[in-house]
């Protein structure tokens, strides 16, 4: 390898600020680069701030010039920590606001037990959290102590922030995300024990010890006896948004989930209600996704919290907030990836779950079922962990519930002689009677294909229903789920009330239950509601309008092209050289996100990229693929200059974010269709060749939907590998994988470059990286820092690895830093990593014999995070 830049070319104590999570000091407010490849930066401070009971681990994020900004605290998901909201903590900092995230009580590094929101711990470290805002120069205030600040998060999160608002004057505005209203509510809707939902609750919480005493007596007490008692009811309700709902008084974006078993979309229901109630704006958005999976809309959303806080906090009268209400609909399958295609549609106003009602009538005399002994075997519907892909099946058409014969009672409608589009709750009154006087039923209501067998329960969602005083008849009003589904014409409506579910506690005796409908059934429409347009798959315009945007680009591009450099005969065995490269960022003359770098790759080289976020490592990378193009400098591969759609480019394989395959094909299959796409012959692609490196095996008959997260991995770093490219960037390929599956993937790629061709690996997990990889390329905001084989670059002469028979005290290492020729020590695990700078091996043993240093060996060390390490540690980062 060469490179035009010297070795010292740039102070080393910055090399890889971005990545010195290690440097971090708790409780310190250490400052470090959070950098992207766009601008500005963002900053990032991290300390433990010790509140009553528990010490809070925090992270504070500002990014732009000097002023003042509105705040912005996020909470995070129940069994989660700070760090899963840390991108959008940055993004919002991009956004110019000041963004504090913290790790909840007994979660991530905080300490405590914990209280699911309990107002004296939970809600008064939000509080607390809000009077740390008020000291922050950067911060916006309404009066002393009083800082500008809105809050969000989703789940436990969100729940907090409503809780925040309601105990809180101080804040100004929320946007919680698929929480809930009342806890008790959720977890006994009308009197039935969620079990399996509670249940994952205490696992992910680590167990019934991490929760508060009582928390735990409670849980222990209700899932024993199956059935939830007034006091364990109250514990929850104390905890709830409900409890202060008179007092949220701030605008409030909701957003709930329509997949959603946990908290459905009547909490949401219940929250607009309640603050639309205490005079606040309030929009609400009933996205695809929810607690059960589905399509998350991280970007739409993010976006759309952003625009309520530039609203609501900035006072920005141009922020576009969005509809009232909006809901995603499902257009169709995407069948490249087998995802649900979403458009939205949206109203001037929040219609509830009972708007424009529509009757439709239901047949069927009374029915006898019974609750068998102990509720086994269950009826399924929703299955938290498997529900996600349940639900969105079942949007797309595809019924997986089921129903146990002899153990419910169903009534029908006729066929609907039109398109029905159910928007809200439906209803219905049924008369129930119980040989025990008790029953509990779950009421559900199908959406029925003509053939009267195939039939979809709307995101699979079930209404528990407990019914006392039941020895005779008891005539109730069912709620159904509140569900958005349209219903073909021909089809029929069911409702189906059963005696048991999966995901409920049923009654241990057994009993008898007679049910029938009395009236018709109650369904919300709400026709109002301006629906966008369905987007096509990508295939149906993709290559219609690419051949347009090709043609365009070779008579927009022709004349350049004409000039574009001749191939170099010299270069014609080198993959890869870079000279001189050199992009800036977007809109700016003096801001780069890659500087003057030049570096060569030769044949039979395992090349790592590094560099901490923001060094410009992904946008030299999309330069190289030809997906965008330099400001100055070139890149050739192979003598050939890389424009896009340079011919050159079919030598070059790429893996970048994972591939979409299409789920009901095998992975071969899959291969062979890709291939197909380009256009080559079908004996160029060499399968067999890189399904052998890939080490798939029989996997390759099945399809791809039963596939792991590592064999996808495997999968489309094969597809990367098709015709054997003599040049094959990967981009994070270990992203996702479990470290056996991660060692695979080193096979796979030492395995690739054995045969003479070039890998090109960026990644930050430098281990993998130091195992894998022959050479390095080290980039620091844009620019090359230092380039070579590793084993110089983790083991260079001026940095050695001193191992003692006992570890070495701070005094020690201090006392060798300041000896003259030493440029730094530091202790690691395995000794004192010594940083000479002038100073021989020799003169250094004996300095540290003089020191009664207990010496076990001196000698180069071998471990990148190592060299790093004293690289970060020799100055101010």
């Amino acid at each position: 390898m060469e490179t035009r830049t010297p070795l010292r070319s740039r102070p080393r104590a910055r090399l890889l600020a971005g990545l010195a999570a290690v440097a971090v000091l708790v409780g310190a407010g250490t400052w470090t680069a959070v950098a992207s490849d766009r601008p500005p930066p963002v900053h990032r401070a991290d300390q433990t701030l010790t509140m009553p009971g528990a010490r809070i681990d925090t992270s504070y994020f500002t990014a732009g010039g000097g002023g003042r900004r509105p705040a912005v605290l996020i909470g995070h998901g129940f069994g989660g920590s700070k760090n899963d909201v840390r991108a959008q903590a940055e993004k919002l900092a991009r956004d110019g606001y000041a963004v504090l995230t913290w790790s909840a009580r007994g979660f991530g590094k905080s300490t405590g037990k914990i209280g699911l929101n309990d107002p004296d711990n939970e809600v008064k470290d939000v509080s607390r959290l809000i009077d740390w805002l008020a000291k922050r120069p950067e911060v916006s205030l309404d009066a002393k102590g009083d800082p500008r600040v809105g809050v969000t998060g989703a789940s436990y999160g969100g729940a907090v922030s409503l809780l925040a608002a309601g105990y809180d004057d101080r804040v100004d505005a929320i946007a919680p995300l698929i929480t809930y209203w009342n806890l008790a509510d959720a977890l006994f809707p009308n009197g039935v024990f969620k079990k399996l939902w509670a249940g994952i609750f205490i696992s992910n919480g680590g167990g019934c010890a991490r929760f508060e005493k009582q928390l735990c007596d409670m849980y222990e007490r209700v899932a024993l006896s199956g059935k939830p008692d007034p006091a364990a009811r109250d514990l929850l309700e104390r905890r709830s948004p409900s409890a202060v709902g008179d007092r949220i008084d701030v605008p409030a974006l909701i957003v709930q989930g329509q997949n959603d078993s946990l908290f459905p979309l009547g909490h949401a229901d219940a929250m607009a209600r309640a603050i639309q109630r205490n005079g606040a704006p309030v929009d609400v958005d009933w996205m695809a996704g929810g607690h059960d999976g589905g399509d998350p809309e991280a970007g739409r959303l993010e976006s759309r919290v952003t625009q309520w806080f530039d609203r609501h906090l900035k006072d920005d009268q141009e922020a576009t907030t969005g509809p009232a209400f909006r809901v995603s609909r499902t257009g169709g399958v995407d069948s490249t990836d087998g995802r649900a295609q979403l458009r939205g549609a949206s109203g001037d106003r929040y219609p509830g779950l009972t708007s424009g009602t529509t009757s439709v009538p239901l047949t069927g005399r009374a029915q006898t079922f019974e609750n068998p002994a102990g509720g086994t075997p269950p009826a399924i519907s929703a299955v938290p962990g498997l529900g996600g892909g349940l639900a969105q099946l079942s949007s797309a058409g595809v019924g997986l519930s089921l129903d146990f014969p002899g153990q419910y009672a169903r009534f029908d409608s006729a066929p609907l002689d039109r398109s029905l589009r159910v928007t809200g709750s439906p209803t219905v009154r049924a008369t129930v009677r119980s040989s025990t006087g008790e029953a509990v039923l779950f009421a559900k209501l199908y959406d029925v294909g003509p053939d009267g067998r195939s039939q979809v329960l709307p995101s699979q969602l079930v209404t528990p229903l407990r019914v006392e005083d039941a020895r005779q008849d008891r005539t109730v009003e069912i709620t159904l789920p509140a569900v958005d589904h349209q219903v073909a014409p021909g089809h029929r409506l069911r409702l189906v009330l059963s005696a048991t579910d999966l995901g409920y506690a049923s009654p241990a005796a057994p009993a008898d239950y007679r049910v029938s409908v009395t009236g018709a059934l109650a369904v919300p429409t709400v026709p109002a509601l301006t629906t966008g347009a369905t987007g096509l798959p990508w295939w149906t315009w993709g290559l219609p309008a690419a051949g347009v945007v090709i043609a365009a680009g070779l008579l927009l591009t022709a004349r350049r092209r004409t000039a574009a450099p001749a191939p170099d005969p010299a270069l014609a065995e080198v993959p890869l050289q870079i000279s001189g490269l050199t992009k800036r960022y977007a809109k700016s003359s003096d801001r780069y996100a890659v500087r003057d770098l030049s570096f060569r790759v030769e044949k039979g080289q395992v090349l790592g990229l590094l560099g901490p976020n923001g060094a410009g490592k992904t946008t030299t990378l999309r330069m190289l693929m030809g997906l965008i193009g330099p400001d100055a400098g070139e890149i050739r591969v192979f003598g050939h200059a890389i424009r896009p759609g340079a011919p050159v480019l079919s030598r070059v394989g790429a893996f970048v974010e994972g591939a979409g395959f299409l789920p009901h094909l095998s992975g071969r299959a899959n291969l062979e269709l890709y291939w197909q796409a380009t256009g080559r012959p079908a004996e160029d692609s060499r399968i067999d060749e890189a399904l052998e490196i890939a080490g798939l095996g029989d996997a390759l008959a099945r399809a791809v939907r039963t596939y792991s997260q590592g064999m996808r991995q495997r999968l489309a770093i094969a597809q990367a590998m098709l015709g054997m490219p003599d040049l094959l960037i990967l981009d994070e390929p270990t992203n996702g994988l479990d470290p056996p599956q991660i060692r695979e993937m080193r096979d796979v790629m030492i395995k690739y470059a054995a045969g003479g061709r070039t890998v090109i690996v960026s990644s930050h997990l430098l281990s993998e990286v130091e195992q894998s990889c022959t050479h390095l390329v080290v980039m620091d905001r844009g620019q090359l820092v230092q380039a070579g084989p590793v084993e110089e670059i983790t083991g260079s002469g001026d940095t050695l690895l001193v191992t003692t028979a006992e570890p070495v005290s701070d005094r020690v290492a201090d006392e060798v830093a300041g000896l003259a020729g030493v440029g730094s020590a530091v202790r690691t695990d395995e000794g004192l990593l010594v940083g000479l700078d002038g100073m021989t091996t020799q003169a250094l043993i004996a300095e540290l014999v003089r020191l009664d240093v207990p010496l076990t060996g001196v000698g180069p060390h071998r471990r990148l995070e190592d060299a790093f390490l004293t690289l970060i540690s020799g100055g101010s980062a």
